[in-house]
């Protein structure tokens, strides 16, 4: 294969996947818009978050090295059960210092012990063109609601 067509590839797989996201983008703005009664934040780091439960104390929030405990699930953008969090159980995470989901890797770091947050997040920061190779599919979109339980520094 020539440079030439090295660079076809890549441009053809570029505009292939900027069309990919863009249709998960108009799926996810569309789950927003029938969620018309919550409102939505949308994060730099290209996902969605809304919290169910919010502390309003000045408490600390995650910091890298320190490790989490967490109860999530993972639905799909119709609302239907992945994972459930009884199938889950409670995870306890490194914070950034361990692989996990990216979009709950950068969106732990936001909340409070006590704090529940509902993340909508796009294939590319959850499980990309590959899924989880059981129930979470290619490029799918997913929604998790993720508790924060405990800090430890």
């Amino acid at each position: 294969m020539c440079i030439r067509d090295r660079t076809y590839t890549l441009a053809a797989t570029t505009e292939s996947l900027k069309k990919i996201n863009s249709l998960e983008e108009a799926k996810i703005e569309n789950y927003i818009l029938k969620d018309s009664l919550n409102n939505y934040i949308r994060s730099s780091n290209g996902f969605w978050y809304q919290y169910i439960t919010k502390i309003d104390e000045d408490t600390t929030k995650p910091k890298k090295g320190d490790v989490v405990e967490l109860q999530y699930d993972f639905v799909d953008l119709n609302d239907q059960i992945i994972y459930s969090k009884d199938q889950i159980g409670t995870k306890k995470y490194k914070v950034d210092k361990e692989d996990f989901v990216p979009a709950i890797q950068m969106g732990v770091k936001i909340m409070k012990v006590g704090e529940t947050v509902k993340f909508i997040i796009p294939s590319y920061n959850a499980f990309g063109v590959v899924g989880d190779q059981n129930k979470i599919g290619i490029n799918q979109s997913i929604i998790s609601r993720v508790t924060l339980i405990n800090i430890n520094k």
